[in-house]
């Protein structure tokens, strides 16, 4: 129960965290949204590892949780490019999908089957994911490309390989393996501000919204693997993956946006999943 309890926390703050990187992105560019946004979580999390006195990781552990940051990042850079190129209606969630699909794959290798009441939340989640990602309208007359399919893809993927060694790395540590994790991110991020040779530093009124990414982000990373420790990898993932449904509910409170008729079917596909999950 912990594990379902900590995935759908990661899923609220991952969905918050995006909720306040896209409007950061509005005011600033993306690219320094993320930048920002990932020192300001390093920073937080150099405090607490430090205050938490934790013990540091092996080098192998701080090597996956490295690769597993430096992938997450390039997967952020390509699904904010797969936005801008094609429909935000498929990049966010195919992208989602892959992120949950592969861990799911590899838990099954790992951990064993789940049983056929988890399978069967898996592939509900798997469903409202898609349908909480719809805008107004819905899928009618979508014609999917495969330019508006590939970056998604890869994005996805990407996402899904740091899940899988995200949870590998974390075994034995919560803080530490975050701060390598983000070290790599945030190293990902300086290559690519040098490389793009552009202003570096984002406007004022970016900051607040900038911070509060950062800090959400590290919280939902947090709830992940505290859900990876209390029970199966490929349940957090899932869990953690149904973040969408946070974005879409605070984009109707406070942007009040319209939530349609699929996203209500996409939100009760996820309460159901949960239960089946649960049982």
């Amino acid at each position: 129960m912990l594990s379902i309890l900590f995935g759908l926390s990661s899923a609220l703050a991952w969905g918050a965290a995006d909720f306040c990187g896209g409007l950061a992105s509005r005011k600033a560019k993306a690219w320094q949204a993320v930048l920002f946004g990932q020192a300001v979580g390093l920073a937080a999390l150099l405090v607490a590892a430090f205050l938490s006195g934790e013990a540091l990781i092996g080098w192998f552990d701080w090597l996956l949780c490295a690769i597993a940051g430096s992938t997450g990042t390039l997967g952020l850079l390509l699904f904010f490019i797969s936005m801008t190129r094609g429909r935000m209606s498929v990049a966010a969630p195919v992208s989602a999908l892959m992120a949950a699909f592969l861990p799911v794959v590899v838990g099954m290798f790992t951990d064993g089957f789940p049983g056929w009441l988890t399978f069967g939340g898996f592939a509900l989640a798997l469903a409202s994911i898609w349908f909480i990602s719809q805008p107004d309208g819905g899928p009618k007359g979508l014609r999917l490309r495969l330019a508006d399919l590939s970056l998604p893809l890869v994005a996805g993927i990407t996402f899904g390989v740091y899940l899988i060694l995200m949870h590998r790395g974390s075994q034995d540590g919560l803080f530490w393996p975050m701060v390598a994790s983000r070290s790599a991110g945030v190293a990902v991020m300086i290559v690519y501000a040098l490389a793009a040779r552009r202003p570096v530093l984002p406007p004022k009124s970016a900051w607040p919204l900038i911070v509060l990414n950062g800090l959400l982000d590290i919280t939902g990373n947090a709830f992940y693997i505290l859900a990876g420790h209390a029970g199966r990898m490929d349940v957090a993932a899932v869990l953690a993956s149904l973040y969408p449904g946070s974005t879409v509910a605070l984009a109707g409170l406070f942007l009040h946006e319209r939530i349609n008729r699929l996203q209500v079917a996409g939100i009760a596909a996820a309460l159901a999943a949960i239960v089946l999950m649960t049982i």
